[in-house]
């Protein structure tokens, strides 16, 4: 019988927090839920922190994730928005471990490409390719929920592989590097 296990995709943030769950029984995936947090009625920040922190472990204590797999920030033109979404992923962060669960980052670009096979492809693209691959009948407003579900996903497409960081030039090269791993 396939293993089955649950992973957790959060996109944090702070003035709303994407999510979604998957289930993975063997090496098919099947979509559980998505959703969001809006957090943008609340003007004190340490609230909003509050509120990541009790819905995420709302989710885990309600699914029981195996695994957790939240979008990294990334640098953009401002500081202190960066800052406000580390907080957000370090809360989030703290809610997983708490429960522990093993959590993965991912940048944005590389849920991205995992998804669509493009690293700079738009929220629109990869909710199409999400509802396209998980049968969904209609996408959320805010997309902020696909990219959490993205980040569930990608962590499913890179669970298992046999090292990360290394690329190959065609399969003759894959072979290559990883002839020893083959049992004869």
């Amino acid at each position: 019988m396939a293993k089955e296990r649950i992973i957790l995709g959060v996109d944090p943030g702070t003035t709303i927090m994407g999510f979604g769950l998957i289930k993975v029984v063997g090496k098919k995936m099947e979509f559980l839920q998505m959703n969001e947090l809006l957090l943008q009625k609340y003007k004190d920040p340490y609230t909003k922190l509050k509120l990541i922190f009790e819905r995420t472990i709302e989710l885990i204590d309600t699914y029981h994730p195996d695994e957790m797999a939240l979008e990294a920030p990334f640098y953009g033109k401002n500081v202190q928005s960066m800052l406000k979404l580390g907080r957000a992923q370090g809360v989030a962060m703290a809610a997983g471990l708490s429960r522990q669960l093993v959590i993965t980052e991912y940048m944005p670009k590389k849920i991205k490409m995992a998804i669509t096979g493009n690293g700079n492809a738009s929220k629109e693209q990869v909710a199409g390719m999400l509802k396209s691959t998980l049968g969904l009948k209609e996408l959320p407003k805010n997309l902020d929920a696909t990219d959490g579900l993205a980040a569930a996903v990608c962590h499913f497409y890179n669970s298992g592989k046999l090292e990360t960081g290394k690329s190959y030039s065609g399969w003759d090269s894959f072979v290559k590097q990883n002839q020893n791993r083959v049992k004869k």
